[in-house]
């Protein structure tokens, strides 16, 4: 395995490390003026570039196979897209690029050649437990979330939530966007989103169960009744692996269970009520069209203003929900509807905080 490329963003001082590490032939910090902040070491047969174009490029280059896309949120989107439309196998982490343009997405590999391994913890649970059996076997998927900070929180303690109590994720390191989610729930909307269009389901064949200890990443129920779970501890190292090395399962740094020590598993249903994004996640993978891209969109704008303190805990999805009500629906957007979809949704966030 040899690496020809890296991007970063904001975390320049790592991206030089690393590319002093590895010697990769392409360096790419997307961040041009933080890029500007710096001056980039001379190193033989290594290339560094800024901007969003590069990224592009980078994953349609010739000498790429796989592209692990792990930008978050919506900036992601261009750059997976262009790896899909090369006909790259893609390590999927960007959940955001299955969620703004699932259908269009899967259409494009399917054309393309493209194969999308899932990085995300749950999706990489369900990738491995839908290979007990064949796809037209699946009764249902279930996705596990940790609940997060205020999984036993009645609605009257949600109306105060703050800022550090938010980040503060019980089972997962993560950063704030990404905890802010879990808190939410928001994330386990978007990755209902995800499952639909990566596992080509129908919506009501997805269930979200609440499981706080966050070893068993997912369960795949099968028509026969019988239930396949993927289970190991709450660490990354796994999914990422095994998106890389598929279909060979090799020795690695992720951490194993001890069984001797014993193992406690609970799981719950999930409280739509406590939890509204859920919904969301649920009607926008019904409907698909420009809805994910709004709703994404919206999150990310309305999760930024709660953690500037500019809105409450509970009106992230409040927020979400507005704007989303009053978006002009289009059913088989394009690439360029779905960015001006994103776009318009920032706006709408913006005028909903004043």
């Amino acid at each position: 395995m040899n690496l020809f490329g890296l991007s970063g963003h904001q975390r320049v001082d790592s991206l030089i490390q690393q590319a002093e590490e590895y010697r990769p032939s392409v360096v790419v910090c997307s961040d041009q003026e933080r890029a500007g902040q710096y001056r980039f070491p001379e190193l033989a047969g290594v290339r560094f570039q800024t901007g969003n174009q590069p990224l592009v490029e980078l994953a349609q280059h010739p000498e790429v196979d796989t592209v692990l896309a792990a930008i978050v949120g919506r900036a992601g989107l261009e750059s997976t897209w262009s790896a899909i439309e090369a006909g790259k196998t893609v390590a999927l982490a960007n959940k955001e690029t299955l969620v703004m343009a699932g259908s269009r997405v899967m259409q494009m590999a399917s054309q393309t050649g493209a194969r999308i391994l899932p990085v995300d913890s749950e999706h990489s649970a369900i990738f491995q437990a839908m290979q007990s059996g064949r796809a037209g076997e699946v009764r249902r998927v279930l996705l596990t979330a940790s609940g997060g900070p205020f999984r036993d929180f009645d609605s009257e303690q949600l109306q105060s939530v703050t800022v550090e109590q938010a980040l503060s994720h019980p089972t997962w390191k993560m950063g704030k966007k990404i905890t802010v989610d879990s808190a939410t729930m928001m994330n386990k909307a978007l990755e209902i989103i995800e499952a639909r269009w990566l596992f080509g389901l129908e919506p009501d064949q997805i269930d979200v169960i609440i499981h706080p200890q966050s070893i068993v990443h997912s369960l795949v129920e099968f028509k026969d009744s019988s239930v396949v779970a993927q289970m190991g501890p709450p660490d990354m190292k796994l999914p990422i692996q095994y998106a890389l090395t598929y279909p060979e399962r090799v020795a690695g740094p992720a951490p194993r269970l001890n069984f001797q020590e014993g193992i406690c598993l609970e799981m719950e249903p999930a409280d739509l009520d406590r939890f509204p994004a859920l919904q969301l996640g649920f009607e926008v993978a019904t409907v698909g069209g420009t809805s994910g891209a709004v709703l994404n969109a919206a999150n990310e704008s309305a999760v930024s203003a709660f953690l500037e303190k500019k809105i409450s805990f509970c009106n992230i999805v409040t927020a979400c929900r507005d704007v989303l009500n009053q978006h002009e629906f289009e059913s088989d957007p394009s690439l360029e509807k779905l960015v001006s979809m994103d776009v318009w949704a920032r706006k709408e966030i913006s005028k909903w905080i004043a």
